[in-house]
């Protein structure tokens, strides 16, 4: 969860330039989206894609780093799509954001959209014993979105030149990985997260593309021994957190 516990208020967690209600969310605002939103590569493109959207989080953090950049969130749960849909209306980027209540599967095969840049915070627990909430069950699980027909999903949403950026915990990432490189996709980037310098990697943010390129590999501590925030970290996430 995200350090900055002040910035809670009931139901939801306070931007520096939005508000995300999560309370009717399976999945809350935590430190996985937020290093998406704030690392995944904007400059230059028009068109995105969040898939599983959940509260909208990842989405409105794009729409804020580009001003001219269009998102269309894909959200399976309607309960969920209904809030992103508020929060992106209580949002200064209304007009630039749209809330999609459809699976990703159906969505991919129906629309005509490429997209330059598609994001992803997925599932990734291997199904497993159940939780009493069916909707966290739909979140944390990949029994309701496997990792390869996300992957195939992405393809057919994807432009030629376009880049597909995900977070994953890193064993769970380095499985994708593998997986995406062995049906046709090219890592173009990959950074390996780490809470302390001295810690192991347990997150991967990965940078997908269906062009061959050279993989660039960087990693990123999120906090120093004391337990304040890295100046790399710091520098992700300030335009964000209403403390820096």
């Amino acid at each position: 969860m995200c350090k900055q516990q002040k910035n809670y208020r009931k139901g939801g967690f306070t931007f520096k330039q939005f508000f995300v209600a999560h309370d009717r969310c399976a999945m809350k605002v935590g430190t996985d989206g937020v290093l998406l939103g704030a690392w995944a590569p904007v400059e230059g493109i028009q068109s995105a894609l969040d898939i599983g959207s959940g509260s909208g989080l990842i989405a409105l953090m794009l729409a804020q780093r580009n001003t001219i950049l269009r998102v269309d969130a894909v959200e399976l749960d309607s309960d969920a799509a209904a809030q992103a849909q508020e929060n992106f209306i209580g949002s200064p980027w209304a007009e630039r954001l749209q809330v999609i209540n459809q699976g990703i599967v159906s969505y991919s095969q129906s629309s005509p959209a490429q997209y330059d840049l598609i994001v992803s915070n997925p599932p990734y627990f291997e199904p497993a014993v159940a939780c009493r909430d069916e909707k966290r069950d739909q979140a944390r699980y990949t029994s309701t979105l496997t990792h390869d027909v996300l992957l195939e999903s992405a393809k057919a949403c994807l432009a030629a030149h376009g880049l597909f950026c995900l977070v994953l915990p890193h064993d769970a990432g380095e499985k994708l990985q593998k997986m995406a490189e062995d049906s046709g996709w090219f890592t173009a980037f990959r950074v390996n997260v780490s809470d302390k310098r001295v810690t192991p990697y347990h997150r991967i943010l990965l940078g997908l593309r269906l062009q061959n390129i050279e993989t660039k590999v960087t990693s990123l501590a999120l906090k120093e021994e004391n337990g304040e925030y890295t100046d790399e970290f710091r520098k992700l996430i300030q335009p964000f957190y209403v403390k820096y």
